[in-house]
């Protein structure tokens, strides 16, 4: 026996005022596309420029610290300890400028540290002497062994300071053991000459680094973010224009809308957060001082990506071939008007918030009052659909886009009270400053 559902709609329904200033979605699917693929061809273009520059300042920095091998003043100064200046340059000199700080710093930490209780624990090693000599060797390299990989361990340590830490077990574990054919001065100035060395490759890694086309992982960051906003109201505009198509047309077409954007940003987390980590290291620059809230840059990618999750389910309404034979279902429900006034409303406040980040100030537009606007043309399609009048199934269809939308209204709504959080912790001006 087949089961009905109805839906009770109240018949007394008052009409729709036109709250919304309606969005023309004029330009058909393939130029989104198009204009899409212009974007991502440009930012390809950039970071291909960006590894250039990368790899010639690397080039620089291994000229410069070879010279203390070229040079014969330089060599009769550090001898063969400037392999260790070429080793720090290799190893240190990452790609944003705040990488390269946060690896050297850590470097430099590893090496005092590891070096002054190594020597201590080599010098008290060598006057004890005999069998304690070994025995003190080895009880120091397993006991700070152990404890250094265990603090290894802990997520705040290794997030920025896991290399300092790998240093600090490599360089004590040297220095202990080299100190058990080296007499007690030797030690000390093995460990000062090769401490040397290790600054001066840090010197010229920073050096280059911040003084020729400085590569900063805070603009990056920034950039990235806020280019989301622009990639997911193109996307959902995108998928907007595909119900209005399927509206005017009445033809399961195959989708035109491109969700590719969408797709790549859930799997954004993992740079967001090293981009963050490298932010903190890096110096006052620009537009972004000490301190700045690069922890809620993280809660606002993860929003957009949340965001980004429910477009793509939104999307795939109509690109599942079953979905899409119930679409008329909902185009006879929802209705082409009301669908672009949700549209528009969603589009706007998506822009308007990347404009107010990229421009670093805050938002003048009222947001909230558009998203209500947008959640009352919501409530107002569901009053006024036609659910009772179509089976079980076709119900499902209607239900689930109307609610996907209304999930994309909320998740706005959360990116506005974020962004407007930031601009009071980063201390945003009320007008733009930048030019």
């Amino acid at each position: 026996m087949e089961s009905t559902h109805v839906i009770s709609i109240t018949d007394n329904v008052a009409p729709r005022k036109n709250t919304t200033k309606t969005f023309k979605f004029s330009l058909p699917p393939v130029f989104s596309r198009l204009r899409e693929n212009k974007i991502h061809l440009w930012d390809k273009q950039m970071k291909d420029a960006k590894k250039i520059i990368h790899s010639i300042k690397v080039g620089i920095s291994l000229v410069l610290i070879s010279l203390l091998y070229l040079l014969d003043p330089l060599y009769e100064q550090v001898g063969e300890n400037a392999i260790w200046a070429i080793m720090t340059v290799v190893v240190t000199f990452e790609f944003s400028a705040g990488a390269t700080l946060g690896k050297g710093l850590n470097r430099g930490m590893g090496t005092i540290l590891g070096g002054g209780l190594g020597c201590m624990a080599a010098v008290l090693a060598q006057n004890i002497g005999g069998v304690g000599n070994s025995i003190i060797i080895g009880a120091s390299v397993f006991i700070f062994g152990t404890i250094a990989t265990y603090f290894r361990l802990f997520p705040s340590v290794k997030k920025r300071y896991d290399y300092g830490v790998m240093i600090f077990i490599l360089t004590f574990s040297l220095i202990v053991v080299s100190g058990v054919r080296t007499e007690d001065q030797k030690v000390w100035e093995i460990a000062v000459e090769r401490l040397l060395t290790i600054v001066m490759g840090f010197v010229v890694c920073i050096c280059v680094s911040f003084l020729i086309f400085p590569l900063w992982a805070s603009d990056e960051l920034h950039d990235s973010i806020v280019s989301r906003f622009q990639h997911i109201a193109n996307s959902l505009q995108g998928c907007m224009e595909e119900y209005v198509k399927f509206v005017s047309e009445k033809e399961n077409k195959k989708p035109g809308a491109s969700f590719s954007v969408c797709k790549s940003l859930l799997d954004s987390k993992s740079k967001d957060e090293v981009l963050a980590n490298f932010a903190k290291w890096e110096p006052w620059h620009g537009k972004f001082g000490f301190f700045y809230p690069w922890e809620k840059y993280l809660k606002i990618g993860d929003v957009l990506r949340e965001l980004a999750a429910i477009t793509l389910a939104l999307g795939g309404c109509f690109q599942a071939s079953e979905t899409a034979m119930k679409m008329e279902a909902v185009s006879e429900s929802v209705e082409r008007e009301a669908c672009e006034a949700i549209g528009s409303g969603i589009v706007w406040s998506l822009q308007e918030l990347g404009e107010s980040m990229k421009q670093m100030r805050k938002c003048e537009a009222d947001i909230s009052e558009m998203l209500k606007t947008v959640r009352e043309e919501i409530s107002l399609v569901i009053s006024t659909s036609k659910m009772a009048a179509i089976d079980n199934m076709d119900a499902v269809a209607v239900a689930s886009f109307v609610f996907l939308l209304k999930k994309v209204v909320e998740k706005v709504e959360e990116l506005t009270k974020e962004v407007e959080q930031l601009g009071d912790l980063a201390a945003f001006p009320a007008h733009s400053t930048l030019v």
